[in-house]
């Protein structure tokens, strides 16, 4: 059914973490689909102007939370279940829901596995970045609580 899963991953959230694995792992097994993990390391660019920072410690950080990012999506590859060459990962620069619509693209995805905190009024049914996913994707998402 399924031939590539994308999972966007909070690396600070394992709760809704293993949760959208478990069903990524299973609709993997299940169709003999390919997992591709994402994580977004927030663009702060924008405190530059605001606050005067440097670009080179801005460009510096950058490179270090996305090398971070990579090792932490390395921990998580080693808990799924399935032929690690079933199992891919890739962190970038930028907007959440911007940059997992551009990955799912990217890797031909045909389902996004995003998880989902417990709304409340300032995000309406679903969280701001599962909500923004499941506005603007072409294809289907699966929204995990």
């Amino acid at each position: 059914m399924y031939k590539m899963i994308l999972v966007p991953i909070d690396i600070a959230e394992d709760h809704l973490t293993d949760n959208a694995l478990k069903h990524a792992e299973f609709l993997a097994k299940i169709s003999d689909a390919k997992v591709h993990l994402f994580h977004s390391v927030p663009d702060i660019s924008r405190f530059s102007v605001s606050y005067s920072y440097h670009y080179d410690l801005l460009s510096a950080f950058a490179k270090k939370a996305i090398a971070n990012s990579e090792e932490e999506l390395k921990k998580v590859v080693e808990k799924i279940n399935l032929p690690k060459e079933r199992v891919s990962y890739s962190v970038a620069f930028g907007s959440p829901r911007d940059k997992v619509l551009s990955t799912a693209r990217e890797i031909d995805a045909d389902l996004i596995i995003v998880g989902s905190r417990r709304p409340d009024i300032s995000t309406h049914l679903l969280g701001s970045n599962a909500s923004g996913i499941v506005g603007y994707a072409n294809i289907s998402v699966l929204v995990v609580r």
